[in-house]
């Protein structure tokens, strides 16, 4: 009966994919705060190659 008791605070099957959960999100707020801080200099970057690359049909 105790070993039952104590099964019930010591479960660890789902922290594994809590863990996982939590870093997951963690590499989302990464990448969104990444995005938000070089997302003008990115934009710009892709214009620039956008203006370089021949038009297609436009002969």
């Amino acid at each position: 009966m105790l070993n039952k008791i104590k099964g019930l605070f010591i479960e660890e099957k789902g922290q594994g994919m809590t863990e996982y959960g939590l870093i997951l999100g963690l590499i989302a707020v990464g990448v969104i705060t990444a995005l938000g801080f070089l997302g003008d200099n990115i934009s710009d970057l892709f214009d620039g190659l956008k203006d370089k690359i021949p038009t297609i049909g436009a002969e």
